[in-house]
Formats: structure tokens, C-alpha cells, sequence
């Protein structure tokens, strides 16, 4: 890493700490929110909102974007994706052979700005299967992604890969089930390459959070939370129990961030997102 870098991370690291302080927060669980769920709500408002209730970052932000969160005293926990010639996106991603060349050149080039800004994780996607079967996707997503590890390795930032439903949300998407994402994880062989367990989407697709994080915690690099069903308010209006699936990530000795990923249905939006934050402050 750069001494930009470094300097970027020690710095975070202390704003962390003060941000828990002045919140009130445990300090256990390091909130995110992803900005895609407040289009009414600019990236100065929400981070000024946001810190306010003890939010420490704002995610799925590009190049653009970071430097706005950034002097509000908030980081990016995981940026969004590049995408280059309509590749790189949910749909197409590397499950493809014939995606690589341009993937990769659009990751090699994506990978060190978010290093320089200090941020740790990117996020990429399987694509869909459009009548692949799963192990064929599974070897050409490795094949792909492990001419990524070396620059990831080198500015030391993880290149992260989200489980979604497939039943409900993204339809034909590859990387649907956690035991498929954890044998990706294994067949590349990096600690440079994880997954975004995205505790909704999983719920849909497989349910057994709690028992899920517990056993495979170790490649997850990142959490992300909405209401099941409907993808609302994380509260008493849906199935899932946000504050005993926080403690299991909590007590897996987990350091990184927990993102908000609900659509608010309520006319307060960030009220809304202020509930969920104390809801998950385990």
C-alpha cells in the first residue's frame, strides 16, 4: 500500500472510533448504508444525516463520489463496479471466458484508485447463466478472477463478489447460494477475493443466516441487510431478526462494515434508516 494509503486507513480508523463516541453506538457493528436506496436524497444530505446517526460510510460509490463522503468523515466500504462495453454489471459478469479481457483491464484500472482513496473492498458480480451450468461458471469465474489477484494483492484490497436471490430479484443470476460463492472463494485460493453475503438475499434463496455466518464467516468480507419479504424496513414488519443475526456477525470477531440495503416504504426515509442502524447497534 501507498503511505497515501496508509495514512488514509489510520485516519479512518480513528474517525471510527470517534464517530461510535459521539453516536452513542457499541462500537461492535461499523454501519454503512448503500446510497441507490435514497435517490430523493443527495450524497451531501445523506452523509451529513448519516453521520449524524452513526453511519461511517456511504457504499456502491464510485471514483467520483468518494471524495464527497470522504470530507464528511466517512469512507466508502465497498465501491461499485466499473463497467466497460456493457460488461461488469449483474448480468455479465465473469462467468463468461469471453468477458475477461475487458473485465479485467476495467478491475486493473478501478483496483488502485480505490486503493489511493484508502478503500479496502470493490465489488464485482458472477453474471447470469443463460444456460450455463453452475460448475462451468464456477471454473471460468476463477479463471477470470485470479488475474485480478495480483493487483488486489499488490494495493491490498479485497475484490468482493455478492450472493443475490434468484427467485425473486435477479433472475438466472449465477451466484444465488452461498455454498457455490464459498467453493469459488476456495478454488481461487486468495485472501484477496471474498464474498458479500447479503443476508436478504440469502434468506430467499436458502435461509439458515445465523448458521450460515457462523460456519463460513470466513469469506465473508462483507454484509448487506433488507426486509424479507419486500425488501422494506428491517423491523417487526418482516420475517427476519436483524438483532440476533448482528450479534452472530459480531461474535464471529467480524471488523468490517454492515450496510444498510432496505427500500424505505415509509414517507421518512432516513427515519427509517436511523431505526435500522440502532435496530443492528449489537
Amino acid at each position: 500500500m501507498t503511505t497515501a494509503a496508509s495514512l488514509a486507513a489510520a485516519s479512518l480508523s480513528q474517525r471510527l472510533g470517534a464517530a461510535d463516541a459521539v453516536s452513542g453506538l457499541r462500537g461492535r457493528i461499523h454501519h454503512s448504508v448503500c446510497k441507490w436506496c435514497y435517490p430523493k436524497v443527495s450524497l451531501e444530505e445523506l452523509a451529513i444525516a448519516g453521520k449524524a446517526m452513526g453511519l461511517q460510510s456511504i457504499e456502491l460509490l464510485g471514483p467520483g463520489e468518494w471524495e464527497t463522503v470522504k470530507k464528511h468523515g466517512l469512507t466508502c466500504a465497498i465501491t461499485s463496479n466499473p463497467v466497460k462495453n456493457g460488461l461488469g454489471g449483474i448480468t455479465k459478469g465473469f462467468n463468461r471466458l469471453e468477458h475477461h479481457d475487458t473485465l479485467v483491464a476495467a478491475y486493473e484500472e478501478w483496483i488502485p484508485l480505490a486503493a489511493k482513496a484508502g478503500l479496502k473492498n470493490v465489488i464485482c458480480f458472477s453474471g447470469n447463466r443463460a444456460g450455463m451450468d453452475d460448475a462451468s461458471g464456477l471454473k471460468n469465474c476463477a479463471t477470470g478472477l485470479k488475474r485480478l489477484m495480483g493487483v488486489c494483492e499488490q494495493n491490498q484490497v479485497t475484490l468482493v463478489m455478492e450472493l443475490l436471490n434468484s427467485r425473486v430479484d435477479h433472475a438466472d443470476y449465477m451466484c444465488d447460494k452461498s455454498a457455490w460463492g464459498v467453493a469459488l472463494c476456495k478454488e481461487i485460493g486468495s485472501e484477496s477475493f471474498k464474498l458479500l453475503y447479503d443476508i436478504y438475499h440469502m434468506q430467499i434463496m436458502e435461509g439458515d443466516v445465523i448458521a450460515t455466518i457462523r460456519k463460513q464467516n470466513a469469506y465473508f468480507a462483507h454484509y448487506h441487510t433488507g426486509g424479507v419479504p419486500g425488501r422494506h424496513e428491517i423491523d417487526e414488519t418482516q420475517e427476519l431478526n436483524y438483532p440476533a443475526i448482528l450479534k452472530a456477525i459480531a461474535d464471529t470477531g467480524y471488523k468490517g462494515f454492515v450496510a444498510q440495503e432496505f427500500i424505505p416504504a415509509r414517507p421518512d426515509a432516513l427515519g427509517s434508516l436511523r431505526q435500522a442502524v440502532r435496530l443492528c447497534d449489537v
